[in-house]
């Protein structure tokens, strides 16, 4: 396995995506939320430069590198700031289905378009009444002739406003065991039957969250991905680098919100010294950067073993990185707000936003306790509870 130590080239891609994202960062993001914009000239740049197709084959305009490479550029882009939250879902989750999985025509079609960022490609997976268990998805498929018609309702999809089409995870019935397996199809925004829904969050982010309505909505047979016989292995495919993504896009976070604490830390003086010289502050401090660190580190297993190939061993490590960023990132930005005491909670110093932020990453895209459950049977053997 490549060494879980950064290489001269990785440590040039932080140097480049940090000082890019410098150019930008919360200041600009701030603004374009207020005005209930999405960073678009930002995206676009970022693309223009190959860091958002990174991951993407070179044959279609991406990089040719993998997550490992993607998650350093969100995590750097996180640090100052200016984290893109549709990285996690148009060429992490989306484009990598399409390139392990698409037909040839669907590769043409979207992958050139999603590295250079003048397409992005929402993914809807979430039910009002499946939550966490992908089990129980109730939006089906059925063929009628040689089409499909797709019925269901899905909730919290990011940025389906900005997409030019959703990846819909649905069911189709096995004919030979009545049973319902997942299934993946791509949705044109302006389908017929296919209709959105804003939900309205406390989350103040430029992507926002809808719920997705689908009455038979009629697809061709070119409009589902891979085989529909394989089932769970599409599916993770593309949720094993969502969560890595998602533990990236947290440790950026928790990075900024620490990075703005130290500052203030060193000189804030309310005695005689800076208030970082007193250990009431300084180790809490510490312990987030710690905490921050061993999550850099597992969430860069994770990445470096889905890129080798190794989805059941990626399975378990994007998990344990998800969870771990997820924690880190909540503590790192409650302790930089409680350095910053009152100064935390205004707008000039702009990390009390981060607050509900960082929730996030303990909530989606799967929660700490689907997470501790998933580790509980999947690496230690003990019986499901559920």
């Amino acid at each position: 396995m490549p060494t879980l130590l950064e290489s001269d080239e990785h440590q040039a891609l932080r140097t480049a995506v940090s000082a890019f994202g410098r150019r930008y960062g919360r200041d600009y993001l701030t603004r374009v939320q207020e005005e209930g914009g999405y960073p678009k000239d930002l995206w676009l740049e970022a693309a223009g430069l190959g860091y958002i197709g990174v991951n993407l084959p070179e044959r279609y305009g991406g990089g040719g590198a993998g997550i490992t490479e993607l998650s350093i550029v969100l995590e750097e882009l996180g640090a100052v700031g200016a984290p893109l939250l549709m990285m996690i879902v148009s060429p992490a989750i989306c484009g990598t289905v399409i390139s392990r999985f698409g037909t040839d025509a669907q590769k043409d079609e979207w992958l050139p378009a999603l590295a250079d960022g003048t397409r992005l490609m929402a993914f809807g997976i979430t039910e009002p009444d499946a939550g966490s268990n992908s089990h129980r998805i109730t939006t089906t498929a059925r063929r009628d002739g040689a089409d499909w018609l797709l019925t269901g309702r899905k909730v919290f999809v990011s940025g389906v406003d900005i997409a030019d089409a959703t990846l819909i995870v649905g069911r189709t019935e096995d004919a030979r065991t009545g049973s319902l397996k997942p299934c993946l199809f791509i949705v044109p925004r302006d389908a017929d039957g296919f209709t959105r829904r804003p939900i309205d969050m406390e989350l103040n982010a430029a992507e926002k969250q809808f719920e997705l309505t689908l009455d038979e909505v009629r697809l061709p047979q070119e409009a589902l991905v891979g085989d529909e016989d394989a089932g769970l292995l599409q599916l993770f495919a593309g949720l094993n680098p969502e969560r890595v993504m998602t533990a990236a896009f947290a440790i950026g976070m928790g990075r900024y919100a620490l990075g703005r604490a130290v500052e203030y830390a060193r000189e804030r003086t309310v005695w005689k010294t800076p208030i970082g010289a007193h250990q009431a502050i300084a180790h809490p401090l510490a312990q987030a950067h710690i905490e921050l660190e061993l999550a850099r580190l597992m969430t860069r297993k994770a990445a470096l073993l889905y890129d080798a190939g190794d989805d059941v061993g990626a399975g378990e490590a994007a998990n344990m990185a998800k969870y771990a960023a997820g924690e880190a990132c909540v503590r790192a930005v409650d302790q930089a707000v409680h350095t910053l005491g009152g100064n935390g909670l205004t707008r000039e110093f702009g990390i009390a936003s981060l607050i509900t932020a960082a929730r996030v990453a303990r909530i989606a895209p799967v929660s700490r306790e689907m997470i501790l459950n998933y580790v509980s049977h999947q690496s230690l053997g003990l019986p499901k509870s559920y």
